[in-house]
């Protein structure tokens, strides 16, 4: 039976509430300072959220649909970009608050000897600040955090999960994902990588098939209950 050696994190819904409260008025500040005139709703951006990847592409959404050239839309997300990072970064990351349970199980893990590694669709100076700012004990201990930089994180073929197991010598039955999404869960499981979905209000809806468990929190779990978990689907 394989020993589990490295859980992988998801960040934006899993490790923290970042799209809420961080990205979104993050975004909102950077259109604003743009001239546009644009502002989300949480229910505006909960429902692009699982349609359309990153804050770039939802915005080029909008302005095509308002009727914005390719020219001008183009100019207006090349600069939205780098801002939108920076207030996320600079301003919003204050009010961003960890997941139930996640300092506790990441302490845990790394006080176990288990390794802790990242994979995440945000930019990975994004993840990092986070990281730094949150989880301070936790931060020097991620071996590898894996974002926009390195490639897309919901490619089908599971991309990023491949690339890390590539860098680490690991095999898909030494790891463990923890998502809250569907588009996660089937990139990770396409490197055939088990994964605990933890699921939030604007990921409760979707489908998980083939989670190893679905929960609505991690409150509750201890690193002996995700060891039982992975331990469980090893025997099978």
């Amino acid at each position: 039976m394989a020993e589990l050696k490295m859980v992988i994190w998801d960040v934006d819904g899993t490790i923290a509430d970042t799209e809420r409260y961080g990205h979104l008025p993050a975004c909102n500040e950077a259109m604003r300072r743009l001239g546009l005139d644009i502002e989300w709703s949480w229910a505006e951006f909960r429902e692009m959220i699982p349609t359309i990847p990153g804050n770039a592409n939802r915005l080029r959404h909008v302005l095509t649909q308002k009727g914005y050239g390719e020219a001008e839309i183009k100019d207006y997300v090349e600069r939205f970009t780098p801002l939108k990072k920076e207030l996320y970064i600079e301003r919003y990351l204050g009010e961003v608050r960890l997941r139930p349970g996640v300092r506790r199980l990441m302490r845990q893990m790394r006080e176990s000897g288990l390794r802790l590694a990242v994979i995440s669709t945000s930019h990975e100076a994004q993840i990092e600040a986070l990281l730094r700012r949150r989880l301070p004990e936790v931060f020097p201990h991620i071996e590898w955090i894996l974002g926009k930089e390195t490639g897309r994180k919901t490619r089908s073929d599971g991309l990023l999960h491949r690339i890390l197991m590539n860098r680490t010598g690991l095999q898909p039955d030494e790891l463990l994902m923890i998502e809250d999404a569907e588009d996660g869960l089937q990139a990770a499981r396409a490197a055939g990588i088990e994964t605990i979905v933890c699921y939030n209000d604007y990921t409760r809806t979707q489908r998980f098939d083939g989670a190893l468990a679905v929960v609505p929190t991690l409150g509750p779990l201890t690193l002996d209950s995700l060891i039982a978990f992975f331990q469980t689907i090893q025997t099978v």
